[in-house]
């Protein structure tokens, strides 16, 4: 076969495969023959020469595509095995000096992603696992409650101050009717085994200045529980939470018996008994179910907040911007236990110490005189603020005990309403409570309780210092699970917390009378 035949066979195999053409297979040829237009064999002469196109127009090609074809490979036939063929190196495989490296040993993965969900290709790491279950935002629960109160001052002794309840803003002697106390939706829920989420914003505020207008909404809860394991025995609370001290500071106004807590124990957390903060809960497993049985099973428990706890926060208050650098810090330790008849009693001590700032405001002291503003108020000067306390309670089954008593030192004015100073305090509470279960008419818990308190009432204005004495009367009837009744008196003796700034006005009175309030919550 001459050479322009081998040049049109192999253009006809090229423009058939087209830009790719997959190889023919080998042309054979017997061992010693020469490939067309290579040199013979040497000492023989190479053939004639033929004609070519560019002598015979007639014998011309048409122009071969520019795509590279797949070379054609050549067998040489008597070979010895192993013989590389013409075409060896050209395809760029691998041979045995330079083996051909496959997908399987790239690595992929480094030493956090040993698995083959986890490579450089993957669309999901560690913390982002495909096919998760359900969706964090489809595990949440929505609840809350309201409460609706009708107060009325029946009682009141003229010479003195007017009527003042710390707990309770709609106690004024001038214009009490029907109000709304409290206004929450909760939001909470546990995102996944190592988050849970509660927010909890209260729609009933009274702006402290002189606005008439009312109802504004203000964040209670916004915090986040890190569980350091799954059984949730460890976690850390962070965000805006309830501090750890008093039993009945960390009860929820849901389900507290009397309609407000009281001034001993919650002037150590008042605002709103809440604060930024950070703060460490433990909680054994079988403690865990105890203290949601408390609250559940309707026998008032005060919820989880660790057999064990402690923390830092601002120290300003809840709803309190802070004013200083000073981290106030707290710890609990509490201990609920069941006795052989089914009877729960718990006990605990609590303790808290820090530095707080007092915000001032003008008066006339004694109602004598030039306004002032006393001094030690304002600016970023702190006090120290330090409590103890002891916790006793034996939860209403029926019957139902609870006391509690705490000793300190904190900011409060000197008698010449001067100047606020670093004085003493002590006081508490004692209450029972009976609690009957009917088979028809919901339950009917009726209770008595007194409080005495004598210190400084730090969260108000010129930190107020005075005693406070009070018996509270009243009845609790939860008709439904879903709604209850509270009427309750209380025959009150305490220093008003007022600043008064007009001529011949003292502030600081006391006031000494009786109150009326009626209470109806619905519960959702």
């Amino acid at each position: 076969m001459g050479r322009l035949a081998w040049a049109a066979a192999l253009t006809a195999l090229t423009l058939t495969g087209g830009a790719r053409a997959q190889a023919p297979p080998p042309v054979q040829m017997p061992a010693g023959a020469q490939v067309p237009g290579a040199a013979g064999p040497r000492g023989l002469a190479k053939p004639a020469p033929t004609a070519t196109p560019a002598t015979d127009p007639a014998l011309a090609i048409p122009p071969v595509p520019t795509a590279v074809a797949t070379p054609l490979p050549v067998t040489v036939l008597g070979a010895p095995a192993g013989t590389p063929s013409a075409a060896a190196g050209s395809s760029g495989g691998g041979n045995a000096e330079n083996p051909k490296t496959t997908e399987a040993d790239k690595p992929l993965a480094d030493s956090l992603h040993q698995d083959d969900n986890y490579g450089l290709k993957a669309l999901f790491d560690s913390l982002h696992p495909p096919g998760k279950s359900k969706p964090w935002y489809e595990k949440l629960n929505v609840r809350g409650y309201t409460q609706f109160r009708f107060t009325r001052t029946l009682d009141q002794d003229l010479r003195g101050g007017d009527p003042n309840i710390l707990g309770d803003r709609s106690v004024n002697g001038s214009a009490e009717n029907i109000s709304i106390r409290r206004a929450r939706f909760i939001l909470f829920g546990d995102v996944s085994e190592h988050l849970g989420i509660y927010a909890q914003p209260d729609f009933a505020n009274l702006p402290t200045s002189d606005s008439s207008a009312t109802f504004f909404g203000q964040l209670r809860d916004l915090y986040g529980d890190v569980y350091l394991d799954k059984e949730k025995v460890h976690r850390l609370r962070v965000g805006l939470s309830k501090v750890p001290f008093g039993f009945e500071n960390m009860q929820s106004s849901q389900n507290r018996t009397p309609l407000d807590r009281t001034d001993p124990i919650n002037t150590a957390v008042s605002p709103n008994e809440r604060d930024l903060g950070v703060f460490y809960y433990w909680t054994p497993v079988e403690k865990q179910q105890l203290l949601r049985d408390l609250v559940d099973g309707g026998l008032k428990g005060s919820g989880n907040y660790g057999v064990f706890g402690f923390g830092v926060y601002n120290g300003q208050g809840g709803s309190q911007v802070e004013k200083n650098l000073n981290l106030h810090a707290v710890a609990r330790v509490t201990w609920p236990f069941q006795l052989s008849d089914g009877q729960v009693v718990e006990a605990s001590v609590q303790g808290y110490t820090g530095e707080v700032v007092v915000s001032g405001a003008e008066i006339r002291p004694l109602g004598v005189g030039d306004l002032i503003e006393p001094d030690g108020t304002g600016g970023t000067r702190g006090f120290r603020d330090q409590r103890v306390a002891g916790t006793f309670v034996w939860y209403p089954q029926p019957f139902g005990f609870q006391a509690e008593w705490s000793v300190g030192n904190g900011p409060g004015l000197n008698a010449a309403q001067t100047e606020v100073e670093l004085r003493s305090l002590h006081g508490g509470y004692l209450m029972a409570m009976y609690r009957h279960d009917t088979p028809e008419y919901g339950i009917v818990t009726p209770y008595a309780r007194w409080q005495y308190f004598r210190g400084g009432y730090r969260s108000a204005a010129n930190a107020p210092f005075g005693t406070h004495e009070q018996w509270d009367l009243g009845v609790e009837w939860q008709i439904r699970r879903e709604m209850e009744l509270v009427v309750e008196y209380s025959l009150v003796d305490g220093v008003t917390l007022g600043a008064k700034d007009r001529e011949g006005a003292r502030s600081y009175k006391q006031f000494d009378g009786g109150i009326l309030r009626l209470q109806f919550q619905v519960n959702y």
